[in-house]
């Protein structure tokens, strides 16, 4: 592994009362942290998934990734078309990569996840791999809820999750009724 593919290069995003830290290595975006403790949680993370990386603060080298997240805030855009690098399990990419597949502005709850990746034993577990989600926006895990439409956890804080899912309008509607078999 070269020196470069070791750094993950960050900023801020700062725009409409959102303050979010980025993050971006050499394959893609690579996290997205929440409003509360974005720096903390961005070096937390780093050491946690990412060992070994040095974090290096370049404006230049996120732009791209905070204009796509700004258009995303801004709902000039529904979804994010930059390469993303995520690491994770095979299992969390799967859950992730359903996520991305949840249309704007529409709901999923875990069971329906977990249905549709084919494990409807797997929702806590499912949970547990949205809650690993390294990038808030870009895989949009504020769009799934618990039954009924309950709003349950979110990394970012239940409040960002509220902003979210009011910007793309699906604030207080139910989520597409669940198969019952």
């Amino acid at each position: 592994m070269s020196a470069e593919e070791n750094v993950l290069y960050w900023s801020v995003l700062e725009m409409d009362g959102w303050r979010l830290h980025a993050a971006a290595d050499s394959e893609g975006f690579a996290f997205c942290g929440s409003q509360d403790a974005p720096f903390e949680e961005l070096a937390e993370w780093a050491g946690a998934r990412r060992p070994g990386s040095r974090l290096e603060r370049s404006d230049a080298v996120l732009q791209p990734y905070l204009d796509e997240l700004a258009a995303l805030l801004s709902g000039k855009s529904r979804e994010f078309r930059l390469p993303l690098s995520l690491g994770g399990t095979a299992f969390q990419r799967e859950v992730w990569d359903e996520l991305r597949r949840i249309p704007y502005g529409e709901t999923r709850t875990y069971l329906q996840i977990a249905e549709a990746i084919g494990r409807p034993s797997a929702a806590r577990a499912v949970g547990a791999a949205i809650g690993a989600n390294p990038v808030l926006m870009p895989v949009p895990c504020h769009r799934v809820v618990g039954s009924g439409g309950a709003l349950t956890g979110y990394r970012g804080g239940l409040e960002m999750k509220r902003r979210l899912l009011a910007l793309e309008g699906s604030a207080g509607r139910q989520p597409v009724p669940e198969r019952r078999s």
